[in-house]
């Protein structure tokens, strides 16, 4: 198994969407590339420096790198400094954190395609994974736990894992499906409130 550090805005959605696809084998959520010692999420939402992160375990022989990480920029705004959504905070930055400098090749591969199809600077960062702090367990799995949790990710793009590996290609990647943003907020269910921070401070147990 291989690990991949993905930085996409709010961790619940991105968790929830990787979580879908064959060949993926853990996800986790956490804060990484921040100051060193394990922030809370409060200290993490008054800007410690920390990106909400997901872990993303996977098995290389069923998903490869390039696929997670088209994957990955099929749900964020890759332009976007430091907001994703409705979502605005330094800990909402984009970035992909590798801990395999053989990762990096594939990384920058996928990097400068997206990069042309949008023929602007990226906002998403590439750098090794200085440090990652596993979040608070009500965190983890959130929307498996809150099926109508806030998401900022569009409900049709977690039925990319459903079907044939072709086809899921074909939908999710050689198509080029992507989010909006500029249409405005993406949720699951009804619960939003305008902003995240205070989303998830609602819904803690």
């Amino acid at each position: 198994m291989r690990d991949i550090y993905l930085a996409g805005g709010c961790f619940w959605g991105v968790e929830h969407f990787f979580r879908q696809f064959d060949g993926v084998t853990l996800t986790e959520v956490g804060y990484a590339n921040g100051p060193e010692g394990a922030p809370t999420y409060e200290e993490v939402c008054a800007s410690s420096g920390h990106a909400e992160t997901v872990r993303v375990g996977y098995d290389d022989n069923k998903i490869s790198l390039e696929e997670l990480l088209l994957y990955y920029f099929r749900i964020i705004d890759p332009v976007s400094v430091n907001r994703q959504g409705n979502d605005v905070g330094v800990q909402y930055r984009t970035g992909i954190y590798y801990t395999d400098e053989e990762q990096l090749p594939q990384i920058q591969q996928v990097y400068d395609r997206e990069r042309q199809k949008v023929a602007q600077p990226l906002a998403v960062e590439v750098a090794p994974l200085r440090n990652f702090y596993r979040a608070e367990e009500y965190h983890q799995d959130y929307l498996v736990k809150n099926p109508g949790g806030y998401c900022h990710i569009p409900s049709k793009m977690f039925e990319l894992g459903t079907g044939t590996h072709e086809r899921r290609i074909r939908c999710g990647l050689n198509l080029g499906t992507r989010i909006e943003y500029e249409t405005g907020r993406r949720v699951l269910g009804s619960k939003d409130n305008g902003t995240r921070g205070l989303l998830h401070r609602n819904a803690l147990p």
